[in-house]
């Protein structure tokens, strides 16, 4: 199983992008999934996360401008961004809580995405 993101790009100072990030390979179930962000010389930081049930959290940075959404029947976490400042730009990572079945056995592990760049500028 691996963590598919989608979704970045250039966007201008004030704008607005949506990164999506999915499994790609069958699981079982996913509980907690998140976006994390590691911008240029720092360390990387929580952005949003969300619950199974649809309980979300938001960094302070970006609460009132960033909205983390899932579908569960898509197994997909998605995050509009909007009003998008430069402070903003970074490569954001998805995480998940996955569960699997390994010879009967519900396991769960964390998930990492590759990470998709999301670039601030005019």
């Amino acid at each position: 199983v691996q963590l598919q993101a989608s979704g970045g790009g250039l966007v201008q100072p004030g704008g607005s992008l949506r990164l999506s990030c999915a499994p790609s390979g069958g699981v079982f179930g996913i509980n907690n999934m998140g976006w994390y962000r590691r911008a240029p010389g720092k360390q990387r930081e929580l952005v949003a996360s969300i619950s199974r049930s649809g309980a979300t959290s938001h960094a302070s940075a970006v609460k009132g401008r960033f909205t983390i959404s899932r579908d569960n029947a898509k197994n997909t976490v998605y995050l509009q961004m909007n009003s998008v400042q430069p402070e903003d730009a970074a490569v954001y990572y998805c995480h998940a809580e996955i569960q699997k079945m390994n010879l009967g056995i519900l396991e769960q592990r964390d998930y990492w995405g590759k990470g998709t760049l999301v670039t601030v500028s005019s």
